[in-house]
């Protein structure tokens, strides 16, 4: 849990952190099962290969408590636009056509609570556009982007046909 008085950094993750990440995807996994949400992340996704892509693209990220750097909080990526699959959005629209970060691949240690507050915060330290997808079935993640101030966009699809509904804000 990040506690008011913790301090977080948040860094870009390295090839040493793979198993950081490996374990984090775990645990975010576990948390979907147990809420309800089945689908969205399978055994062989996010792949191994796709974690490491990310951490060569510079885009994977660690949320790490200072006072415990060797057990990292969560895990991110954060890729500039465009992505493919925000192209075509059904039953809505986007806010605006401006460049924006997506965030993806987001998961947490276990007990982690306001984990998503500091990872946008973040990433606005980047962009003033951030767009984010999620399975229909996620509702920790809906909840936490409804209460973060993100706007419900619509439908998009993922490149295997998988539909997602997404998310996006603007920084005031």
């Amino acid at each position: 849990m990040i506690k008011d008085n913790s301090k977080i950094i948040i860094r870009v993750a390295t090839e040493t952190d793979i198993g950081h990440i490996k374990t984090l995807i775990e645990e975010g996994k576990r948390k979907m099962i147990a809420s309800g949400n089945l689908h969205q992340w399978s055994a062989s996704h996010p792949s191994i290969e796709q974690l490491h892509q990310d951490i060569l693209n510079g885009n994977s990220y660690l949320v790490i408590d200072v006072a415990n750097p060797s057990s990292p909080l969560a895990t991110f990526a954060a890729i500039a636009s465009p992505e493919p699959t925000y192209t075509v959005i059904e039953e809505g629209q986007w806010l605006n056509d401006a460049s924006y970060y997506v965030i993806h691949r987001v998961a947490s240690a276990p007990n982690t609570h306001g984990i998503m507050r500091a990872i946008i915060n973040f990433v606005f330290t980047l962009t003033n556009n951030i767009r984010i997808d999620t399975h229909a079935d996620n509702i920790l993640m809906r909840s936490a982007l409804e209460r973060l101030g993100f706007t419900y966009c619509g439908i998009i699809y993922l490149e295997n046909g998988d539909t997602r509904v997404a998310y996006q804000k603007i920084k005031e």
